[in-house]
């Protein structure tokens, strides 16, 4: 049996009716387009950013095979001709070991209250565990005002036939406006996605230009690059807690001067990061600059440097320094 038919069997809760193509959107918003906030929660990586960044149709969240990349509620723009979708990404849920951990909690539970449309983000899994239950406790309380859709991920990695025994154990937990299976990394049936996700909308007018697709600052975006690119390279030689700070952006011409600190916790984790004979921040800086130049369009100059600021995750100064504002939660 095929995705169709069994939608076709079990009926709502399925496949989401056709709305149009999208693509870029007509000068003018007519009395049809629909205009609207999305957010999209789930455990840590269960690919949240990817599917944020497929979707879009280019990179505004970070990614990589560590869990809670994203730390901050960030806002992409998807336009096409019959609406505009604002998602929130939002980092991964799960339970809070310090200051920046209650921060990213905050943030995602917080997005519950600010949107139209809930998406869940899970894998095809029959398994729900502690933290889904925690998830599934946060829309039910949420489920009366906002439709929830939910969202099988990673449909690539497992058989068709594997993809509706989860489909049947996650409906059996909550009354979904929609199941979608998709695959973030591959693109299958994001178009799809985007359909359904436009039905639950109120009409109205675009919030952002059509060339907008993130209300990150670049210096931001910036910075969440090079993290990425550090977080891919180390692996696992250094935990989690490294941030990046943005010291100076300035244009010279056709180049654009970029100064940014890497910071760690531990005088081992620098060592690390800077590596033998300064090899692994060269690796990193070299990587990130691709990107970077992709983003802003012209060449970069970019100089990193890394320092230790210890247990920098519980302190509300530094937290607030690195872009982290608790007030942005509320």
């Amino acid at each position: 049996m095929d995705l169709d038919a069994y939608f076709a069997e079990h009926g709502s809760g399925g496949k989401p009716q056709e709305t149009g193509e999208g693509a870029e959107m007509a000068a003018g918003a007519g009395e049809n387009f629909r205009s609207g906030f999305a957010t999209l929660i789930g455990r840590p990586n269960v690919g949240k950013s990817t599917l944020i960044n497929r979707l879009v149709g280019q990179k505004v969240s970070i990614t990589s095979r560590k869990p809670q990349t994203t730390r901050n509620r960030i806002q992409a723009v998807y336009t096409g001709t019959d609406g505009q979708i604002v998602f929130l990404d939002t980092p991964g849920i799960n339970r809070a070991k310090n200051k920046l951990g209650n921060y990213m909690l905050r943030a995602a539970e917080g997005t519950l209250r600010d949107v139209d449309v809930i998406l869940w983000l899970v894998e095809p899994t029959t398994f729900i565990g502690a933290g889904e239950r925690y998830i599934i406790e946060q829309l039910k309380k949420a489920q009366g005002h906002t439709p929830v859709i939910l969202v099988i991920n990673k449909t690539d990695t497992v058989k068709k036939d594997e993809v509706f025994p989860a489909i049947d154990a996650y409906r059996k937990e909550l009354d979904f406006a929609e199941i979608v299976p998709v695959s973030a990394r591959t693109g299958a049936n994001t178009d799809e996605l985007i359909r359904c996700i436009l039905k639950y909308l109120p009409y109205g007018d675009p919030f952002y230009d059509e060339d907008t697709v993130t209300d990150q600052p670049e210096r931001q975006i910036v910075a969440e690059l090079i993290r990425e690119k550090a977080l891919r390279c180390l692996g696992d030689e250094v935990p989690h807690g490294i941030a990046v700070a943005v010291e100076r952006m300035k244009q010279r011409g056709q180049i654009m001067d970029i100064e940014a600190t890497i910071i760690c916790e531990r005088d081992s984790h620098k060592g690390i990061i800077i590596g033998k004979g300064g090899a692994m921040l060269k690796t990193i800086g070299s990587k990130a600059r691709v990107d970077i130049e992709e983003m802003l369009g012209c060449r970069a100059n970019l100089q990193l440097w890394v320092k230790v600021k210890k247990d920098w995750r519980d302190s509300d100064f530094l937290l607030k320094n690195f872009g982290y504002n608790p007030k942005d939660t509320v």
